[in-house]
């Protein structure tokens, strides 16, 4: 027990899979304290192309809402045993999405620059490469289910 009687620091986390619009702006409130010396906001956005395939139409994304949600919750954790992190969020959009549109975002505020970068990368790799998200690319013509590739993506960032 401390003897200092100070309380532990309150986890911060917001973890979200929905079909609805993701609200970027909230993301960063969510993490903003004033501990905090810096603040990361990663946006995956629909692109217009894919490896091989141009003229991508939208994308269907779906999921199992509560298991992915306590999956990504976990690399949360993984993430916070690794830095200093002061609050995480980190939201995927389920259903059709357009170009342009934001399919996942990660927030995260540390009291440095280098530990909210690291985090934040970790946060979305690791999110892109073990979430069980499935993807569907659209395109004038057909449709086909496509695995993600981490570092390369298949039809967002």
């Amino acid at each position: 027990m401390d003897s200092t009687n100070t309380p532990p620091i309150a986890v911060r986390d917001l973890v979200t899979v929905s079909d609805e619009v993701i609200d970027t702006a909230s993301l960063v409130d969510f993490v903003a304290d004033d501990a905090a010396g810096a603040t990361v906001l990663f946006l995956g956005t629909v692109r217009d192309h894919a490896p091989g395939r141009e003229g991508v139409t939208h994308l269907e994304y779906e999921a199992y809402g509560e298991v992915v949600e306590g999956k990504i919750a976990g690399i949360v954790a993984e993430a916070r045993e690794r830095w200093p992190i002061i609050a995480a969020a980190a939201v995927h959009r389920v259903g059709s999405l357009g170009v342009g549109e934001v399919s996942v975002a990660v927030s995260v505020s540390s009291a440095h620059r280098v530990d909210a970068f690291a985090a934040g990368r970790y946060l979305i790799d690791e999110l892109k490469g073990r979430a069980p998200i499935w993807k569907k690319e659209h395109w004038p013509g057909g449709a086909e289910w496509v695995r993600e590739d981490i570092h390369h993506g298949s039809g967002d960032a």
